[in-house]
């Protein structure tokens, strides 16, 4: 070889190695609402694809409730747009993580071919990108749906049941206010896009107002908007498993989802300013499946409700009222219950002759009152046991079906630049994330549940074995103990992502 073949050689070598450690990335969205339904605002799914060298990562965002068991992905979705992106577009499996918003949005119901189309758009306008890592914070949306009672117990906030008696709750849960955010940018430093980490049940926006995506619907839509450039917006359901939107019970005015989101999106712009993109960061994508053991309590817990089901019926008391006669009566011993019944010179009159006519009236019909109320306290008891034990006896015949004691879940990891994402398949809820990210003592280390998967609800251990029955330790498939191999596999993907 001459010199002059030797310079060019070293040259193409150059050029190679730079061409492999550039980051290159493509997105697109398609609309996947279901029309033959009245709709709010639109549903979407959107794709990210990266490359760098030989690693490919394709992030997938649907405005759907879950990825299989319940809504109207099927439990072969992920096996589908898997199967076809490596057959149509050579993407291996194990790229792919495919996020729920966790929405209640309708879809359509060939999401799955929508999805993959999106995704082979997106690969196929691959252009170069600086990233950039940050984080935000968002503390007016969202509540812990958990209360912590008096008596050690838990119970939640839903719309299937009513709100203990705040007389008995001691106080509440924690909520992540983080927002986890990776910026992109084209290498003329315009937007390309922006994915938003953040835990909250999207859960705002009621039936009556039409197929809706949500507030993460109305927080991209702000930030899509104020980006322009075609820049896209993508919401990573984080760890909301008990939290709620802020005010979720509230009954004086009408549930609205645009205002929370117009909050949480106005929040991550605000972030993504401050966040400085820089040239070929780290790409890495992983994943592992882990056994989980499966729930072997149901028995007995079915067994304690039914037996605590008969306890309050026990419970109840005789009463001559019915809720007609019950509501004046109530309203006239709390506006004046030294004289309720009537005006004072009654009172005086029965006095002067020594009579008790009207005083023993008052008696009589305040334990009548009082035992009405406690016949209504007893029936909100009632709704809550009965909902949630609904909920353990369809996951105990699920169990059992299944024929076996362990659950196989797929956990995996997403690295690009500083930006590392653990993710998960279930309900996690917000103690969970915020032990990981403790863990890992790693600023911009976040967990994302709701992923390649759908296992319903999984509580804390503590949560797990709560006495006072909630949806998020009865709507679950596994036992107490998964929480310590979930948090140690976490850690050990997040240190692994280098």
């Amino acid at each position: 070889m001459n010199l002059h073949a030797a310079i060019l050689c070293t040259l193409a070598l150059a050029t190679a190695s730079l061409h492999a450690a550039e980051l290159r990335a493509g997105t697109a969205k398609i609309d996947i609402t279901d029309r033959t339904v009245p709709v709010n605002d639109a549903c979407f799914a959107k794709a990210l694809v990266l490359k760098s060298g030989e690693t490919t990562a394709v992030l997938i965002t649907v405005d759907a409730v879950a990825i299989g068991e319940i809504g109207r992905i099927g439990s072969g979705f992920l096996a589908v747009v898997r199967g076809q992106l490596e057959k149509e577009a050579g993407i291996a499996p194990e790229s792919v993580i495919i996020n729920a918003s966790h929405c209640h949005g309708i879809i359509r119901a060939d999401t799955a071919q929508l999805v993959v189309q999106a995704v082979k758009e997106a690969a196929k306008n691959l252009v170069p990108v600086k990233v950039g890592t940050g984080c935000g914070s968002e503390t007016r949306i969202s509540e812990n749906r958990r209360l912590l009672m008096k008596d050690g117990s838990e119970v939640d906030m839903r719309r299937a049941y009513s709100m203990p008696r705040d007389e008995d709750v001691a106080s509440v849960g924690p909520i992540d206010p983080q927002i986890g955010l990776l910026k992109l940018n084209r290498a003329d430093g315009t937007p390309m896009a922006v994915v938003y980490n953040f835990a909250c049940h999207p859960i705002m926006n009621p039936p009556s107002k039409g197929n809706s995506a949500d507030y993460p619907g109305f927080a991209s839509k702000v930030i899509e908007e104020a980006l322009g450039g075609g820049a896209m917006a993508f919401f990573v359901q984080g760890c909301g498993g008990d939290i709620n939107p802020i005010r979720y019970k509230e009954v004086t005015r009408p549930a609205d989802a645009e205002p929370l989101g117009t909050m949480l999106g106005a929040s991550v712009l605000s972030a993504t300013r401050k966040i400085e993109t820089r040239d070929a960061p780290a790409l890495n994508v992983s994943r592992d499946l882990i056994s989980l053991p499966r729930a072997a309590d149901y028995e007995k817990r079915i067994s304690t409700i039914e037996a605590e089901q008969k306890k309050q019926l026990a419970a109840l008391k005789p009463t001559n009222i019915n809720f007609k006669a019950f509501l004046p009566l109530l309203i006239q011993h709390r506006m004046d219950p030294e004289m309720p019944s009537h005006h004072s010179q009654s009172y005086l009159h029965d006095q002067a002759l020594g009579r008790k006519g009207i005083s023993q009236l008052d008696a009589d019909n305040l334990a009548l009152v009082e035992n009405y109320l406690g016949n209504i306290q007893i029936m909100e008891k009632l709704t809550r046991l009965n909902t949630n034990l609904a909920l353990l006896k369809r996951h105990l015949a699920e169990t059992q079906a299944a024929g076996k004691n362990t659950l196989d879940v797929e956990v995996c990891g997403w690295r690009v630049g500083d930006f590392k994402l653990v993710t998960f398949p279930g309900e996690l809820t917000v103690q969970i994330g915020l032990n990981i990210k403790k863990a890992a003592k790693d600023a911009n280390a976040y967990v994302a549940g709701y992923t390649n998967g759908y296992i319903y609800y999984t509580p804390t251990m503590q949560q797990r074995n709560n006495t006072g029955y909630a949806q998020e330790d009865c709507d679950t498939l596994v036992a107490p103990e998964w929480q310590k191999i979930f948090e140690t596999k976490a850690h050990q993907v997040l240190q692994d992502l280098k």
